[in-house]
């Protein structure tokens, strides 16, 4: 990977709330672990039911987590989806799909997990955009966790 190539990654990743409080230098390191992936429109990422042990995050594009036709959510750029089966390898609980054209950085379990290990700032900020998951899905419910 060329020196650009790891900057712009950094820069992206920078933007991620998980990773906002980590230090520049662990981000160049995770920026070269990454790997791109695209989608078409319509294009399928991952269906409910597959085991998943990485996350993304959506680099540019917007996607949609759904269950058969029903859409739960969309997610756009700097958004992460799949986090969940990075933390804990289960079977995905609904499927994603690209809305439009999309880039994302695929992140794996291991790499993930290691990068928790030496920097409790992304265990806090997993923490945090899991609850918040967790009040966008059930507030439509009426359910008050708060």
């Amino acid at each position: 990977m060329t020196r650009s190539a790891a900057r712009d990654k950094l820069l992206r990743l920078q933007s991620v709330g998980i990773f906002a409080a980590t230090p520049d230098t662990v981000l160049l390191e995770l920026a070269e672990t990454v790997e791109d992936v695209h989608l078409a429109a319509g294009e399928q990422l991952f269906a409910k039911g597959d085991l998943g042990t990485s996350m993304y995050v959506i680099v540019s594009g917007r996607v949609r987590i759904h269950i058969g036709d029903q859409t739960v959510v969309e997610l756009n750029e700097g958004e992460i989806v799949g986090e969940l089966a990075a933390l804990d390898p289960e079977p995905r609980s609904a499927s994603v799909s690209a809305i439009d054209p999309t880039t994302l950085y695929r992140i794996e379990q291991a790499t993930l997990k290691a990068l928790m290990a030496d920097h409790p700032e992304i265990v806090q900020a997993v923490i945090q955009e899991l609850a918040q998951l967790l009040r966008d899905t059930t507030a439509p419910y009426g359910y008050g966790l708060e």
